[in-house]
């Protein structure tokens, strides 16, 4: 799934970082319509503004479908047919729309079959990898592999938020296949429009943080096919809507869990081999020194270091991706449980039992 995103780019910095080229191979800059609309921000959810592609055609018959045009939407499609007077009202969740129902719900499939097509823009996307047998979640951020610049080759691990600043230097955007609608009020007054995003079985690589992904355009030619609904059939649009391995990721602080939290440090890496350090109980010491002595060591296979390629280092390539925690060992708890057992003295006597408190 995707439920939370970052777009944190200057307007004329995202701009430019659309830089496309038109069908008689010019290359070009998207316009914006509601440029006041677009905020900036590190932490957004559904129900707010974001900043979508899609072609001229839309907005204005005649255009070249191949023409494109930058637009703030509400994150959250609100069907032309909806009749309520607020779009609060409406009863179920459209933030993100499965390929696989795509063409069975009214909500998606009316607007798909009228073209409207468009790519939802960010530098990434938050996903939270639950894990097994406690209550806690940790946060990712997702985004396509970056390419070394002059600025980010000189930075190293990222170690502090200035660090991480330089790194956006030209940043390749996230541009995930969304669908978008117009919502007319009933009573009269601004249209309303509104996108859902696309979401598919997640690749490989993510499929241990979550079992759904957004559906990645990857590549100029494929961001060309969904946007040009003028040339580009429904039917072959949607053969672009496909997992994608070409992505990265890494973990993120908890600070990115309340949409609130609008600052840097959503997204600036953490890392997750520094533990905290337990105290063990009396009885879960003693439980760790049986195991101590009754284990076997083994020795950890010698992990080959990797040659330094051309990602910066503050990629997830170069951190320990983490997994949900195995519960394991429970034939050996139960052989230490028993050793206490058989250990207890046997009374001469028999003594009535007191009761056992905790």
């Amino acid at each position: 799934m995707c439920g939370r995103t970052s777009c944190h780019l200057p307007r004329d910095v995202l701009t430019r970082a659309c830089a496309y080229h038109d069908r008689q191979g010019q290359q070009r800059l998207p316009e914006w319509r509601d440029p006041d609309k677009y905020y900036p921000s590190y932490n957004k959810s559904p129900q707010s503004s974001s900043p979508v592609l899609l072609s001229r055609l839309h907005f204005e018959k005649g255009a070249d479908s191949s023409e494109r045009i930058i637009a703030p939407m509400r994150w959250g499609l609100v069907p032309s047919w909806f009749k309520e007077d607020d779009p609060s009202k409406l009863r179920f969740n459209t933030t993100n729309c499965r390929s696989d129902t795509i063409m069975e719900k009214q909500s998606f499939k009316v607007p798909l079959g009228k073209g409207r097509r468009c790519v939802v823009l960010a530098d990434g996307f938050y996903e939270w990898q639950r894990c097994q047998g406690t209550s806690q979640r940790q946060p990712y951020f997702i985004y396509f592999p970056q390419v070394k610049t002059e600025k980010s080759a000189s930075i190293g691990a990222v170690s502090s938020p200035e660090d991480w600043e330089k790194v956006w230097d030209n940043w390749r955007l996230l541009t995930m296949a969304g669908i978008f609608d117009c919502w007319e009020p009933p009573e009269g007054g601004d249209s309303l429009y509104s996108f859902t995003i696309i979401t598919v079985d997640s690749c490989k690589g993510l499929n241990d943080i979550h079992h759904r992904m957004p559906a990645i355009l990857d590549g100029e030619e494929a961001v060309s096919k969904w946007l040009d609904f003028g040339e580009v059939s429904t039917q072959e649009a949607l053969k672009l809507i496909h997992p994608t391995e070409n992505i990265t990721f890494h973990p993120v602080s908890t600070v990115v869990n309340n949409s609130r939290n609008n600052t840097l440090e959503c997204l600036v890496p953490v890392n997750l081999l520094v533990k905290k350090e337990l105290k063990a109980s009396g009885s879960s010491q003693k439980m760790l020194q049986w195991l101590a002595t009754k284990s076997p060591k083994k020795e950890g296979p010698k992990i080959p270091q990797k040659e330094e390629s051309g990602v910066p280092l503050w990629s997830s390539q170069f951190l320990q991706k983490p997994f949900p925690t195995k519960r394991g060992r429970t034939g050996l708890l139960e052989q230490w449980l028993k050793q206490e057992k058989e250990e207890e003295p046997v009374a001469e006597e028999p003594v009535a039992k007191r009761p056992h408190s905790q």
